[in-house]
């Protein structure tokens, strides 16, 4: 996680984006879901914030990280369609590198991807969701996928095409190895039927709750974490033997972004 120390909104990067932050507020929700996690049994590395880097505190978005019997832990940097948000990346290579990852830099050119906004692992390793769309690129997902295939990760493309679901960490969220939340009018009709088609439960969120995050939240140690709890919600939690844990986050909601965009798993 990174500190929300400089968090600020001064570009306007998605449908979400409003102004002002109070950042007495955004610090304290941010503590909220650091503790959330830590009760949650995990242990919380901390990225030093940078200054003018406003949007550093999204720590899904700029390296995607894996695991892999021959190279060990693993990253591959993001190359992010805005600028200012292309700045981090640096930051967030040198602190894995620094702890022994190895980094497999893709020849991406022209084309973008970004990180665990986009690119989510299916909850038993076995292959990836690659979405495109809005901010990562189907030539993007295209590179990345030719090379998480040679390490023998099949990574299925999905097509973003709501603006208000800019990132696949929106609108599906794996809950287990079966099943997952999903916003349906996020896809196109052929990436919706490769979702159905990888999952035998898919609880279907509506606009209201995907305009909500609550397709973004933390699923960790039997637990939901998330930034609020509407009875479709809490009917889908209790089927799939999850707790809720609500967690406040509107100050980042002002930025398009809620709990799972706050965070990368590193192990």
């Amino acid at each position: 996680m990174c500190p929300p120390t400089f968090f600020d909104v001064r570009e306007a990067k998605n449908p979400y984006m409003s102004f002002p932050i109070d950042r007495t507020k955004a610090q304290q929700q941010w503590e909220s879901l650091r503790h959330a996690l830590q009760d949650a049994g995990l242990r919380v590395e901390i990225i030093d914030p940078v200054e003018d880097l406003d949007d550093m505190v999204f720590a899904a978005n700029q390296v995607f990280v894996g695991h892999h019997e021959r190279l060990g832990n693993f990253i591959v940097p993001s190359r992010m369609r805005y600028a200012s948000r292309d700045k981090e990346v640096t930051f967030f290579v040198d602190w894995f590198r620094q702890r022994g990852y190895k980094i497999i830099d893709l020849d991406l050119d022209q084309e973008f991807i970004e990180g665990h906004g986009d690119l989510l692992w299916h909850p038993d390793g076995s292959r990836i969701w690659a979405a495109y769309g809005f901010r990562s690129t189907r030539g993007g997902v295209d590179k990345f996928g030719a090379a998480m295939e040679e390490l023998g990760f099949p990574v299925i493309p999905l097509q973003l095409v709501d603006e208000h679901c800019y990132h696949l960490d929106t609108c599906l969220c794996p809950l287990n190895d079966d099943a997952a939340l999903m916003y349906p009018a996020a896809f196109s009709p052929q990436s919706l039927e490769a979702i159905r088609g990888g999952w035998s439960r898919l609880h279907e969120l509506n606009q209201d709750e995907a305009r909500q995050f609550i397709g973004n939240g933390i699923v960790v140690n039997g637990r939901f974490i998330t930034p609020r709890l509407t009875q479709n919600l809490q009917r889908i939690l209790a089927r799939e033997d999850l707790t809720p844990v609500v967690v406040d986050t509107s100050e980042f909601e002002k930025s398009g972004g809620s709990t799972f965009c706050m965070k990368t798993f590193i192990e």
